[in-house]
C-alpha cells in the first residue's frame, strides 16, 4: 500500500512540475537585436553500457568484478534559459557483477568469492533532472556546434536482483522493488544540423538502498550508465534552437546589418541633397528671359519681347472660353480599372511592371483612346524604409504605369502619375496584411 502511494506521489510531483515548466513557451520579443522565437521542445534516445563500476568507486563494493551490459532509453526536455533546460529521464537495462564480497582477512582488508555474482533487472525509472550546459559560444554561427553539460536530479525506479554463491543474499530473490535515485552526470552534445544534436554523456546513479544488487552488506548501491544519442528539437524548423542559440553570434550579425543600413541612408540622403541642390539651382532660372524664374513661370517659352505678367504669361493672350465635357464613366469602365489594380504588380522594391500585369492595363490604355478620359495614378507605400525613399518609390511606380499607358497609345496629357509614399496609408502597417494594402496604385477615372 505504502509503495504504491509514494509511486503514485512521484507520478503527481513530476506532472505538476512538467506541467509548469512544459506548458511556458518562450515569449515572442521584438527589436533589431533579438529573434522573434525560440525552439524550447527537444527529445532524444540513447543507447549505452550499463556497469556496477563507477568513478566514485572504493575498497567497499559489494562485487568487485564489474561486467557490462547494454542499457536504454530516452528524454524530454524543456529548455528554460539558454544555459539551463529541465529534462525527463526513462531508463531501463540490466545491471550484472561477479566477485562478491566474502569476509575480512587477518589485515581488515575484503575477501571475494569467486563464482559469486548478481543481475539486476530495471524494469523502469523515472527521473527529473536539471542540465546546465557550461558553454555555448559561436562568435559566426548563431547555432553552437559543442555544448558541454552536467546533470543532476531526482528519480523512482522499479528493479529486482537475483544473486548466486553470495553469503549473505536476500531471501525475495527476483522480487521488484521501487525506490528513490539519484542521477549525476556530465557529457558534451554536437550539433550535426540544425535542430539535431549528437549527445553523449556519462551518469552516476546512486540508489538510496543496498538492495539494488541484492547483497546487503551495508552502504547505499551505485551504478553508471554511459551513453550515447541523438537529439531532436521540436516545432518550426526556421526558428533556433534555444540551448544552442549563441547572442555573440546574433550581435554580430545585427550590428552588420545596422551598419550597412545607417551606410544606405547616409548615400540617399547625400543623394537627395544633391537632387534638392540641383533643382534649386534649375527653378531659379529663366530659361524664356522674360524676366519670372522658372519656378513661378506658369508660361515657360515666351518668345523674346513679350509682354508678361508677374506669372510670365502674355498680356495680351486672348480670352478663350473652354466648355468642359461631360464624361459618363459607366460600371464597365471602372471594372477595367479594378481589374487593373488588383493585377498589378512590381519587381520588389522596384518600380519595374511585372509582365503578368501587361493584358489588363492593355484595357485600360484602350479605354483612354477609346472614351478619352482622363486618369490620375496614385502611388502609396507602407512605413518600412526611409520615408525619401518611398516617396520616390510611389512616384517612379505611377510614372512607371503612365510610361506603360502612353507606350499603348494613351494621350500622355490626360494621364496624372504623383507619389504620396507612405503618407496615406489605407491600412495598419503594425501588419504584413495592413502593409500589404498599403503598397499600391491608385486609378481614378474622370
Amino acid at each position: 500500500m505504502n509503495t504504491k502511494i509514494t509511486k503514485s506521489t512521484m507520478l503527481v510531483a513530476l506532472l505538476g512540475l512538467s506541467s509548469q515548466l512544459f506548458a511556458q513557451e518562450t515569449p515572442t520579443t521584438a527589436g533589431r537585436f533579438s529573434p522573434t522565437q525560440f525552439r524550447t521542445w527537444s527529445v532524444g534516445v540513447h543507447g549505452g553500457v550499463l556497469s556496477p563500476n563507477t568513478i566514485f568507486n572504493g575498497k567497499d563494493r559489494d562485487f568487485q568484478t564489474a561486467k557490462e551490459n547494454i542499457g536504454y532509453g530516452g528524454y524530454i526536455k524543456k529548455q528554460i534559459l539558454p544555459a539551463l533546460g529541465i529534462q525527463a529521464d526513462f531508463l531501463a537495462g540490466k545491471v550484472e557483477g561477479l566477485r562478491g564480497v566474502n569476509g575480512l582477512d587477518a589485515n581488515g582488508n575484503y575477501t571475494y568469492a569467486n563464482g559469486s555474482e548478481f543481475k539486476t533487472n530495471i524494469q523502469w525509472s523515472g527521473a527529473l533532472s536539471a542540465v546546465w550546459n557550461v558553454a555555448n559560444i559561436s562568435i559566426n554561427k548563431e547555432d553552437g556546434v559543442l555544448i558541454p553539460y552536467l546533470k543532476g536530479g531526482a528519480g523512482y525506479m522499479s528493479s529486482g536482483a537475483t544473486t548466486t554463491g553470495t553469503p549473505t543474499a536476500l531471501t525475495d530473490q527476483g522480487v521488484y522493488r521501487e525506490g528513490w535515485f539519484i542521477p549525476v552526470g556530465a557529457g558534451f552534445k554536437l550539433a550535426v544540423a540544425k535542430g539535431i544534436n549528437l549527445d553523449f554523456g556519462y551518469d552516476v546513479n546512486f540508489v538510496k538502498s543496498d538492495k539494488f544488487d541484492g547483497y546487503n552488506i551495508g552502504g547505499y548501491d551505485r551504478f553508471s550508465y554511459g551513453h550515447a544519442g541523438l537529439e531532436f528539437a521540436l516545432g518550426d524548423k526556421s526558428k533556433p534552437q534555444l540551448q544552442n542559440y549563441s547572442s555573440l553570434a546574433n550581435l554580430n550579425k545585427q550590428t552588420a546589418a545596422e551598419s550597412s543600413e545607417l551606410r544606405r541612408a547616409l548615400s540617399t540622403a547625400e543623394q537627395n541633397a544633391q537632387r534638392d541642390r540641383d533643382q534649386y539651382a534649375k527653378d531659379l532660372a529663366d530659361d524664356d528671359n522674360d524676366g519670372v524664374a522658372n519656378k513661378f513661370d506658369k508660361c515657360p517659352g515666351t518668345p523674346s519681347g513679350t509682354v508678361v505678367d508677374g506669372s510670365g504669361c502674355p498680356l495680351a493672350a486672348p480670352t478663350t472660353k473652354v466648355i468642359k465635357e461631360t464624361t459618363v464613366i459607366t460600371e464597365a469602365d471602372r471594372k477595367v480599372v479594378r481589374d487593373a489594380i488588383s493585377n498589378l504588380e512590381f519587381d520588389l522594391g522596384k518600380s519595374t511592371i511585372r509582365s503578368k500585369s501587361y493584358a489588363t492595363l492593355n484595357r485600360v490604355a484602350n479605354l483612354l483612346v477609346e472614351k478619352n478620359f482622363s486618369l490620375k495614378l496614385a502611388g502609396h507605400t507602407d512605413n518600412t524604409g526611409g520615408r525619401e525613399l518611398n516617396l520616390r518609390l510611389s512616384k517612379d511606380r505611377a510614372e512607371s504605369v503612365k510610361a506603360y499607358l502612353v507606350s499603348q497609345g494613351a494621350n500622355a496629357s490626360r494621364i496624372e502619375a504623383t507619389g504620396y509614399g507612405p503618407d496615406q496609408p489605407i491600412a495598419t502597417n503594425k501588419t504584413a496584411a495592413g502593409r500589404q494594402q498599403n503598397r499600391r496604385v491608385e486609378f481614378t477615372l474622370y
